[in-house]
C-alpha cells in the first residue's frame, strides 16, 4: 500500500521516470497558513547538490493542487505534485535483464510480473522521497511548538564525513551513515501501548525511506551492556523530567515529556561505479555488470530532513488522534 496514517493520512504517487511524483495528505486541518514558499528550506536540504550526491538536477518547485484557498488550508486534501523534467532513461535500457544487486529490480519483477517502470528504480526510488519532505512540511505545522531536528553523524562509520566520502567516490564505491534524530517540546501522553506505541509508529515510518536499515531509540543496543541501576532514568520533578534519557523520551509506548531521541542506519548506495556481477534474465547466467547513470556516493548525507518530515508525520497523526 501507498498510504500511511489513520488521522493524518499520507498517500505517495508517482515514479522516478515518470511525468510527476506527489502526495495526498488527508486529515489537514482548515485554517493553517501555506505557500509554495513553505517548502522551500526543507527541499533543499534533500536536494542534491554537495559532494557525494547525484548530480541529477530538478526544480523540485511544489505545485498545490487542492486544499488551499487563499493561503490557507480548507481542511480538504491537500494535494501536492513535483514535475520530473531531468531524466536520463536511456541509462536503464541496458539494466533491462539485469537486476543490479542491492536494488529491487529482482522482486519488484516477481511481485509485478514484469509490468513495472523499471526506470531509475521506479516506484523504489528515493526520488519519491520528495513527497514525504513536503509531507513533513505540514506536518510541522500541525505540531509546533514541537521541533523535531535530524543530523548526519556519521558516514562510513566514521565522524569525519567528508574525508570517508571523498574516499568513497574516489574508489568508485558507496558508503552510508547513521542519522540522529531529536525532538524537542514533545508533549507527554502520545502513543499507545504495543501496536501503536511510539516506536512501533516511527519505526514503521522511518524504514518506509529507501535505504533504512536499523533503527534504536535511546541508548538502543547499547543498553544491551548497561544494568538495570545504569539504565533506568530517574524522575526529578513532577513533570516527568528524567536524570538520564536512555529511554529515548519514550516508556511504555508513550511519549513522557524528555526529548525524543532515535538514531537510524542508511545503508550505502546500491548502484556504484565498480563492476559488478549478476544474473542475466534471458539467459539465465552469471554475467559483469556495470551500472552507468547519476547515482549519489552517500545518499544518508540527503535523508536528515526525510527522517525529520517521516517523524513529524507520526506526531501529527498521534496529535489528531489524542
Amino acid at each position: 500500500m501507498n498510504s500511511f496514517g489513520q488521522y493524518f493520512r499520507v498517500t505517495l504517487f508517482g515514479e522516478s521516470h515518470g511525468p510527476i511524483v506527489g502526495v495526498l495528505l488527508d486529515g489537514v486541518r482548515p485554517g493553517i497558513k501555506l505557500s509554495e514558499d513553505d517548502f522551500s528550506e526543507d527541499l533543499k536540504r534533500r536536494r542534491p547538490g554537495a559532494i557525494g550526491t547525484t548530480p541529477r538536477k530538478e526544480e523540485d518547485r511544489p505545485l498545490i493542487q487542492s486544499g488551499l484557498y487563499q493561503g490557507m488550508t480548507t481542511g480538504a486534501p491537500l494535494l501536492i505534485l513535483f514535475s520530473n523534467r531531468n531524466m536520463k532513461s536511456g541509462d536503464y535500457e541496458s539494466l533491462k535483464n539485469f537486476p543490479r544487486p542491492g536494488h529491487a529490480d529482482f522482486t519488484a519483477q516477481v511481485k509485478y510480473k514484469g509490468y513495472h517502470d523499471p526506470r531509475g528504480g521506479g516506484v523504489f526510488s528515493g526520488r519519491l522521497t520528495l513527497g514525504l519532505v513536503a509531507a513533513g512540511v505540514v506536518a510541522k505545522k500541525i505540531i509546533a511548538p514541537m521541533m523535531i531536528q535530524a543530523r548526519l553523524i556519521q558516514a562510513g562509520g566514521s565522524s569525519d564525513i567528508k574525508k570517508n566520502v571523498k574516499l568513497a567516490r574516489e574508489a568508485k564505491d558507496s558508503v552510508g551513515g547513521l542519522i540522529e534524530c531529536r525532538g524537542e517540546s514533545i508533549p507527554c501522553g502520545l502513543g499507545s501501548p504495543f501496536f501503536n506505541s511510539v516506536e512501533s509508529l516511527i519505526a514503521h515510518a522511518v524504514f518506509s525511506i529507501p535505504g533504512i536499515k536499523g533503527i534504536e531509540f535511546g541508548s538502543g543496543f547499547q543498553s544491551i551492556t548497561m544494568k538495570g541501576s545504569q539504565h533506568n532514568d530517574p524522575y526529578i520533578d513532577t513533570q516527568g523530567k528524567t536524570k538520564s534519557n536512555h529511554s529515548g523520551g519514550i516508556s511504555g509506548g508513550i511519549t513522557n515529556g524528555n526529548p525524543l531521541l532515535f538514531r537510524a542506519a542508511v545503508k550505502p548506495t546500491p548502484s556504484i561505479s565498480q563492476a559488478q556481477h549478476t544474473m542475466n534474465w534471458s539467459t539465465g547466467q552469471i554475467e559483469k555488470l556495470e551500472i552507468t547513470g547519476r547515482h549519489d556516493t552517500c545518499f544518508a548525507l540527503r535523508v536528515p530532513v526525510i527522517i525529520e518530515a517521516v517523524t513529524a508525520m507520526v506526531l501529527a497523526d498521534l496529535i489528531n488522534n489524542n
